[in-house]
């Protein structure tokens, strides 16, 4: 029989072993189902890389430094998805909008609607620092 110390170590490995494992499993799924395809053939990870692919062109330093600064409180593990989806969504406005070359004003909205509201305060924090004006996002800030 197990008993004293030895029985408690085995007990707290197996719990660890089973929440880590339940936590990779769940950030699997949702890449799994990321990956599904949709009704139009692609999957939500295809039109990212897609609308990525097709505004490469259309960045400039400036942009791209201002998107690293905004990404940047994201931890590291995270950070390239998250610049991934982000910039995704920018290129999909900025292909809506037919604009010629990403701006400020674009990573902006592009960030807003491509991050959950509780990542705001981050955004609100960077632009504060930038004095970038936040009054023309304020109904984008609001919908979520």
């Amino acid at each position: 029989m197990l008993s004293g110390w030895f029985l408690w170590f085995i007990l707290f490995w197996v719990v660890f072993l089973l929440v880590m494992m339940s936590i990779g499993g769940f950030f699997m799924f949702r890449k799994f189902l990321k990956r599904l395809p949709k009704e139009d053939g692609k999957s939500e990870l295809d039109w990212q890389d897609y609308y990525i692919e097709q505004t490469r062109h259309l960045w400039h330093d400036k942009e791209k430094a201002l998107l690293e600064d905004l990404v940047k409180p994201v931890p590291e593990l995270f950070r390239d998805v998250a610049r991934q989806k982000i910039a995704g969504k920018i290129g999909e406005l900025a292909l809506k909008e037919k604009a010629e070359h990403i701006t400020e004003d674009l990573v902006i909205r592009g960030y807003i609607i491509a991050t959950p509201k509780r990542d705001h305060k981050f955004l609100l924090k960077a632009l504060k620092e930038k004095n970038i004006d936040i009054t023309p996002y304020e109904h984008l800030l609001q919908k979520k």
